[in-house]
C-alpha cells in the first residue's frame, strides 16, 4: 500500500467504525477493474456497429449492465438485444480482463479489518456468475454474509432496493450501514435507502 492510500485507508477505518454494517460495491470500489469494464463494454458495442463514448460508463457506473445496454440503445438510437449484450459483455470480461483485476488496496484492508467485528454485504449491478469470480480473484470470498447483484431486486442501483434487501438479509437497520462507492447512481441508492456512504474515490 502506498503512503497516500494508507492515509485513505486510515480515514475510511475511522469512518467505518461506529457502523453495525458495511455494504461495498464492487467494480471501482473493492476492485481496481473500471478501464477493463469500459473496454469490454466498448469491444462488445463495436460488435455491433457503434463507437461508444466510454463516459457513457462513468455516468452509468452501477447499473446493471442490461440497463446501460438500454442506455446505449437510447443514445445510439439503435435497438439493441439488452440480454444479449449483457452476455456478451461478460464473456468478453470474462475472456479477456477478469483474471487480470487487482484490488483496490485500501477498501479491502477495511473489509479484512472489520470482516469478524461487522456485518458485510457486497452489493453491486454485476452479474452473480462475473461477481464471483472477480471476488475471487481479488481474494474476498468468505469474508462476507450477503451478496446482492444484478437480478436480485425488482429495480438495481439508482435505485435503493439492492442497499435495502442487504441491510434485510444482514438484519440490520439501514441507519446503522455505511456504503462504500465509486460512483454517483451507487451514492444516490445509499441515500434513498437512508445509509450513509463514502465515496473511496473521492476520500
Amino acid at each position: 500500500m502506498t503512503p497516500e492510500n494508507y492515509q485513505k485507508y486510515l480515514r475510511l477505518k475511522e469512518l467505518a467504525n461506529p457502523y453495525k454494517a458495511l455494504l461495498f460495491d464492487v467494480d471501482g470500489t473493492l476492485a481496481d477493474n473500471m478501464l477493463a469494464h469500459k473496454a469490454a463494454y466498448v469491444a462488445t458495442a463495436k460488435e455491433h456497429g457503434i463507437i461508444l463514448n466510454p463516459d457513457l460508463i462513468d455516468e452509468t457506473a452501477g447499473w446493471p449492465t442490461i440497463a446501460v445496454a438500454d442506455e446505449i440503445s437510447n443514445r445510439y438510437n439503435v435497438s439493441l438485444d439488452k440480454y444479449d449484450f449483457a452476455k456478451r459483455k461478460s464473456s468478453i470480461f470474462i475472456e479477456q480482463f477478469i483474471q487480470k483485476t487487482k484490488p483496490v488496496d485500501f477498501v479491502r484492508q477495511i473489509l479484512y479489518d472489520f470482516s469478524e467485528s461487522r456485518k458485510i454485504g457486497i452489493v453491486s449491478g454485476g452479474t452473480r456468475s462475473t461477481l464471483n469470480i472477480t471476488l475471487e480473484v481479488i481474494q474476498v470470498v468468505g469474508k462476507y454474509e450477503t451478496l446482492v447483484c444484478a437480478g436480485d431486486t425488482p429495480e438495481g442501483k439508482p435505485s435503493p432496493q439492492p442497499f435495502l434487501l442487504a441491510a434485510k438479509q444482514l438484519e440490520v437497520d439501514p441507519t446503522e450501514c455505511l456504503v462504500f462507492e465509486d460512483g454517483d447512481p451507487g451514492v444516490q441508492a445509499a441515500i434513498s435507502a437512508g445509509m450513509s456512504w463514502v465515496r473511496i474515490d473521492q476520500i
